[in-house]
């Protein structure tokens, strides 16, 4: 099960309190003060690790609380500080704050870590307020609480290429074909409900891409799996129109590249930006001669190259391998994110 968005508790351990102690010691008349200082408290630490890709485990597990820092001790003993508590996530997930909608950070890649909650300071013992003028203090502090807060966790998967398109319009196959991944092919809309992931390999070279669920009308509003996932996109380097040219379906190709590449801009605008290819699917059911011709036309006003294909034949798979491949070499295009998402 996919799960890309969930609310989690995070406190940091509280620190140790000082001490208050006096040396007492045969034939050391006065010893004086020798109360320790309390340990600090243990940060909550996310740390990414690559062979996960869904925050389900946070799901049923949503309340953190790091160590404590131990109390000071006579003897100008000083506590132990508490164990850091490290939550694992996929690289590529957000924290933000539920109260105030802070972004504390972000994990990109495997070993990232973010300290999301600080351990409380250790308080001071009575040999710290040794003065000239308070030469046998009795006073100690406490030590500070730890922060707590609630957090929403967001993961963006991290990809370098998205498949983007029309339910249907046949990502999930053409994913299968050009990478190990096996996403749900089936001949209704909406197949696909969670995004993706394949690796593709071509010319001792390799990339990752993500097969995103349908675009509708109206995504960027909400429309459909809306917002849900069209921030995944946000992390790509390149985006592939996955547009069916068929003319099989009776739709105009052109028109469902217009409307995809719409949804797109009124949801993030810098996302067509990057640089963008147009596959055209289905080739191998040729239905309606001027299919291909009228998206081909529309692509060459928008600058955009289009690479026939057909997952089922495998015509024009490595073309489109070779010219993703180029597209991410001549690109290192800065994230984008949706204010607020």
């Amino acid at each position: 099960m996919f799960v890309d968005q969930v609310k989690i508790f995070v406190k940091g351990g509280d620190g140790g309190n000082g001490c208050v102690s006096f040396r007492r010691e045969a034939r050391v008349p006065r010893g004086g003060p020798d109360g320790g200082v309390g340990g600090r408290g243990g940060d909550v630490v996310l740390v990414a690790v690559s062979h996960q890709n869904t925050l389900l485990p946070l799901r049923y597990h949503a309340e953190f609380r790091a160590e404590r820092g131990s109390h000071g001790g006579p003897g100008n003993r000083t506590g132990r500080d508490g164990s850091p508590l490290e939550v694992s996530v996929p690289p590529g997930t957000g924290a933000r704050d539920q109260a105030t909608g802070d972004a504390l950070g972000e994990v990109l890649r495997d070993g990232d870590r973010l300290v999301v909650a600080r351990g409380g300071r250790g308080g001071r013992g009575n040999r710290s307020f040794l003065s000239n003028r308070n030469r046998a203090p009795r006073e100690a502090e406490p030590g500070e609480p730890g922060e707590e807060r609630w957090l929403r966790l967001d993961l963006r998967l991290i990809a370098d290429v998205g498949f983007l398109g029309l339910p249907n319009a046949g990502k999930s196959t053409l994913l299968s074909r050009l990478s190990a991944a096996r996403p749900k092919v089936a001949d209704y809309p909406f197949t696909t409900l969670t995004p993706v992931l394949g690796v593709v390999e071509q010319d001792e070279q390799s990339f990752v891409a993500a097969d995103i669920p349908g675009i509708i009308e109206g995504a960027a509003a909400g429309a459909g799996l809306g917002l849900q996932f069209l921030r995944h996109v946000e992390r790509t380097r390149v985006l592939l129109h996955v547009v069916d040219a068929s003319g099989a379906s009776g739709r105009d190709p052109a028109a469902d590249l217009a409307l995809v590449r719409d949804e797109v801009e009124s949801y993030l605008p810098e996302l067509l930006e990057r640089p963008q290819l147009v596959a055209a699917t289905k080739r191998d059911v040729d239905a309606g001669a001027d299919a291909l011709a009228g998206l081909e036309r529309a692509a060459a006003r928008l600058g955009l190259e289009v690479v026939p294909v057909s997952a089922v034949t495998g015509l024009g798979l490595p073309r489109l391998k070779r010219a993703l491949l180029r597209a991410l070499a001549a690109t290192q295009a800065p994230i984008a994110v949706a204010e607020g998402a």
